[in-house]
């Protein structure tokens, strides 16, 4: 059984729908999906990661990233393109409009066309967008629209008052399905590593050093960025996606480096990319290069001898 950040109907459900359609278990926080992965009522979830306007999505990383908490791998992510509609109880025109709810992460997507086309409306940030369609639903919510995706209008008998109302056409949210720790999906040549890297000491190139161990060994990033490790003000670690498996010589060779100088390194998984970029691989990067060298040495370690020429004990 497989479940998701729910409810029915948000974009979450659509990311996992393309994924899987058996049937799914939604639940009512990322955490409370992540956490019943942790105890076995569900082999996985979706929950959401990243948008391309917002960033990352704090309630996700935050989760995964506790390093005492049971540990959970990605197994697989999805990209979704987000089209959002106004939906109201029918009868609703757009002039009656007072009182707008959504999800933050929409509401932050939409804000300048609210502003635009509803300038005197009150925006209420909860819960999710298809949890907003279901509050509207109700004449006595106090609410008069909900920012949400048109099948979650349509699955508590709203109707759309405006459609495709997204501030950047191009805005795209990332979910990925966890599960945990087991056999993992085998390399593509197009797949991503996400990590978190927590630093040693707070000190000036606590970063660059991190950086270093990625960059001296041609891995690529795709995002970082720092959150709060919630253990004291200004102490922070770093999440990370990073182009490349951890089958990938270059990768295991910087994970064990980041091993080597951090307080702590969360391997979050290794996993095929939605958008099958592969990586361009600067010399010397490949896994065959990494083969070669580690050849070259053998065979300097087999010239090797426990003494020298001359020496008492070699002449005897």
């Amino acid at each position: 059984m497989l479940g998701y950040f729910g409810p029915a109907g948000t974009f979450t459900h659509q990311a996992l729908l393309s994924y899987n359609t058996a049937e799914a278990i939604p639940f009512r926080t990322v955490a409370q999906a992540l956490d019943a992965v942790r105890a076995g009522r569900v082999e996985a979830v979706m929950v959401p990661i990243e948008n391309s306007v917002e960033g990352g999505v704090s309630a996700t990383l935050d989760n995964l990233a506790d390093p005492g908490a049971e540990p959970l791998r990605i197994l697989h992510e999805v990209l979704v393109g987000v089209r959002f509609t106004l939906c109201a109880r029918p009868g609703t025109g757009i002039d009656r409009i007072r009182r707008v709810i959504t999800h933050p992460h929409a509401a932050a997507q939409v804000r300048d066309w609210l502003a635009e086309n509803l300038p005197g409306a009150e925006i209420i940030e909860r819960g999710s967008t298809a949890g907003a369609a279901r509050t509207v639903a109700d004449p006595d919510s106090g609410f008069d629209a909900a920012v949400c995706a048109a099948v979650a209008g349509e699955m508590y008998g709203l109707v759309p008052l405006a459609t495709d109302i997204a501030d950047n056409d191009a805005a795209v949210t990332r979910f990925v399905l966890v599960a945990r720790p087991g056999h993992g999906p085998a390399p593509t040549g197009a797949d991503k590593t996400t990590l978190v890297a927590h630093i040693a000491h707070d000190e000036p190139g606590a970063l660059l050093a991190i950086l270093q161990q990625l960059a001296v060994r041609g891995v690529n990033l795709c995002r970082i960025e720092s959150r709060p490790t919630k253990t004291a003000l200004g102490s922070y670690c770093f999440s990370m996606d990073a182009e490349g498996h951890i089958a990938d010589a270059r990768m295991a060779e910087a994970l064990k480096g980041l091993r080597r100088i951090c307080k702590e390194v969360v391997f979050l998984g290794s996993y095929p990319r939605a958008d099958g970029v592969r990586p361009v691989l600067r010399p010397g990067a490949g896994n065959g290069d990494y083969e070669a060298a580690s050849q070259w040495f053998a065979g300097l370690e087999a010239t090797m001898t426990d003494t020298a020429p001359g020496s008492t004990s070699a002449s005897k």
